[in-house]
Formats: structure tokens, sequence, C-alpha cells
């Protein structure tokens, strides 16, 4: 709360920095909280893009489908990187907030150029941090109080964040130098901004551990809060059910493979024909959480093959979901042929449930759970 202090005729005044004199208001400490800060957010950037990329890829860009739990880190540090930056946003906020009462100069016009500029970056970066770490911990829990569409969102925010940080530290770069590259402080303000720092960069791994079994499994019953457990249908969870998704599958159903050269079909009892393989891969969602399980399919590759399809192109996959975003999914070239790419018909030993994709589903190394496309129905070889 902003309140007036009594200025040097008692009239009240509004508060100036000079007024903080406590150790948590250093720009020692402010400095040091932004370089752990920096780093949760550009790890989240950068473990964000990578997703949007993978989801949408432009032509120069390829995704590996080896190791098999790529995609399950890089997403688990995006989300797990942005629970860490809450507490710290949140300290170093405490932290500055002094700054906000210092008056912008009034000459010469550079430094009130520059006073303009750092709080422009401050208002946008904080907008914009803020809208992520909000929507982004709402996504997580799957509870969208907004009309607008999450994913671009969330995309254009994070540039619009790290677009501000960019400038705000180009700004402050001078006085974070001067910062922390200043002498030791007396011993018992040392002390005080060191226990600050300690807590806010405790409390960040606080967080991480508290929710980090999401998506390492031998941390599980170290984080109370997870969100996705082994919960669900066959021991695997999803975010998708059937019934939500419209699904009916007819008594005739067949899967189509259609290539160049033409087309064949399949029923159920063709595509067990076929020679099956088994592998261990993970679920990686987007929102972070992972489970890992034993499928059993047709590998992609021989399915193709044994309809006189190529092997070396990207494929279409077709669901019978009726509508939404995820009914359709590009399956990219080097992940059709990589043996462990499965038309999965079981999981465990269980043919699959109608939530996890029944009849049958893609399951794919070190790709985003979104694009594990359920309930197959065609299957198109692309020129």
């Amino acid at each position: 709360m902003t309140t007036r202090r009594p200025g040097p005729t008692g009239r009240l005044r509004l508060p100036r920095p000079t007024d903080f004199r406590a150790p948590a208001h250093a720009p020692e400490v402010a400095a040091r909280l932004g370089l752990w800060l920096g780093l949760a957010v550009a790890l989240c950037f950068g473990t964000g893009l990578l997703s949007h990329l993978i989801q949408h890829p432009p032509g120069w860009f390829a995704w590996p489908s080896r190791p098999v739990w790529l995609y399950q880190v890089t997403q688990g540090t995006h989300v797990l990187s942005g629970i860490a930056a809450v507490p710290l946003l949140l300290v170093k906020l405490w932290s500055v907030y002094p700054r906000l009462f210092a008056r912008p100069p009034l000459r010469p016009t550079r430094r009130l150029l520059g006073h303009a500029l750092e709080r422009l970056s401050i208002l946008v970066l904080l907008a914009a941090v803020s809208f992520e770490l909000i929507t982004g911990t709402l996504n997580v829990a799957q509870t969208y109080p907004w009309h607008f569409f999450f994913p671009a969102a969330h995309y254009a925010a994070g540039w619009l964040a790290i677009g501000a940080l960019t400038v705000h530290v180009g700004v402050k770069l001078p006085v974070i130098r001067s910062a922390l590259g200043s002498g030791p402080a007396p011993p018992d303000v040392d002390t005080d901004r060191r226990a600050l720092l300690r807590t806010a960069v405790g409390t960040a791994g606080v967080a991480v551990l508290a929710t980090a079994g999401v998506t390492v499994p031998w941390l599980r019953r170290l984080s109370p809060l997870v969100w996705r457990g082994g919960e669900g249908p066959q021991g695997v969870p999803v975010n998708r059910t059937a019934a939500a998704a419209g699904i009916v599958v007819p008594a005739d159903w067949r899967l189509e493979v259609i290539h160049p050269g033409g087309r064949r079909t399949f029923d159920l009892a063709d595509l067990a024909a076929l020679p099956q393989r088994s592998a261990r891969l993970p679920i990686a969602c987007v929102e972070g959480w992972s489970a890992t399980a034993t499928w059993t399919g047709v590998p992609v590759a021989g399915l193709l093959a044994s309809a006189g399809a190529p092997t070396d192109r990207p494929v279409r996959i077709r669901s019978l979901e009726p509508a939404g975003l995820y009914a359709t999914s590009i399956l990219p070239a080097g992940h059709v042929r990589d043996p462990l790419t499965l038309l999965a018909l079981r999981l465990g030993d269980e043919p699959l449930s109608p939530d996890h994709g029944y009849p049958c589903r893609i399951i794919a190394p070190s790709r985003p759970g979104v694009l594990q496309t359920k309930w197959v129905t065609r299957i198109e070889v692309l020129t």
C-alpha cells in the first residue's frame, strides 16, 4: 500500500526510494534475484518455443525421435521452470518496488527518455510474465476461464515477455554491473541479504520438488502437488476421454492407408496378424505431466510397407474424432522410419481402452501427447 510520509515541514508526501533502507531493497539483492529469475524465464521460454515448433513445425525445423524421453524432459523443464519463476518473481517485485516511487528526471532529455523506456519495459515485462505464469498454471490444472485460444496467446505473450526482458536488461545493464561488482557489505547487512536470497531460491526449489513428480517418476512420492499420477484407464492418465471427443467406433471400422500408388484397408484382425512390436514409451503432455507404459502394435513403417506405400515420407494421421484441432496430425518422416513408432493396439497386456484410443492409436517416441493421435481411421502418405 502506498503511504504518505511527513515532509520536512510536517506535510505529508509520497515515499521516495531513499526512504526504503532495508537490505531486501538493495540493488545487489535485486540484481542477484534477477539472475535466478532470468535463468528460469530463459529456460521456460526456450523449452516453450521448442514445444511450439514441434507442434507447428516450419519447413526448416526437424525434431528427433531419439532419445525417446527428449520431449518428456524439455516439456517437464518448461513447466517446472515456470513454477520456479513464481516465487522468484514475487520476491524480486518486493525487492524493487521502492523504485516505482522514483520521480522522472526533468533533464537532460536523454535521461528522461531512458527513464520512460525503463518504465515501459517494466510494465510490458510484468504484464507478460504474469500472464504467462497465471495462464500456464491454470492450463496445468486444465482450467480455462477465458475465451481465447491458450496456445496462441501463450506463445505471443512469451515473445512479449522475452522482448521486454531484453530491453529492460539493456537499459539496466550499468546498474546490474555496478550492483554485482560492488564490494562486500557490512556483516549484518550481508547476512540479511543472503538470508533473503536463500529464502527466495529455497522456496523456488521447494515448489519444483513439490511438483516434479508429475514428470519424474522416482520423485512422485516426494511431490504432494502432482496433478497427474498413475490414475486413469489402464494405469495411464488421459486428458480427453472418448465420450468428451464424441467417439463412436462403427461396427464396420477399417483403417485406410492411402499413398500415391493406391490404398489398402485393414480391420483389427488384419492389423493383429502383422508383425508386432512392444516398446516402453512415455506419453508426455504439454501440461508437463508424463507417464511411461508398454505399448504393443504394428510399427508404422511396417504397416506402410505391407500396404505397398513408401516409408520415407511424412504421413497425415486422421482420427475418428469428428472435430477439433487435434483430429489430425502430421507424423514427420524421421518418426515414420523409427521402428519404435507404433500404431498401438494394446496397452500393457490389454487391448486399448476407448479412452486410450481403441481401436488403435499412434505412439511415437519424443512427441507431445496431443500429437499421439487416438482413434485412428486413416493414414495418408504425403508427397
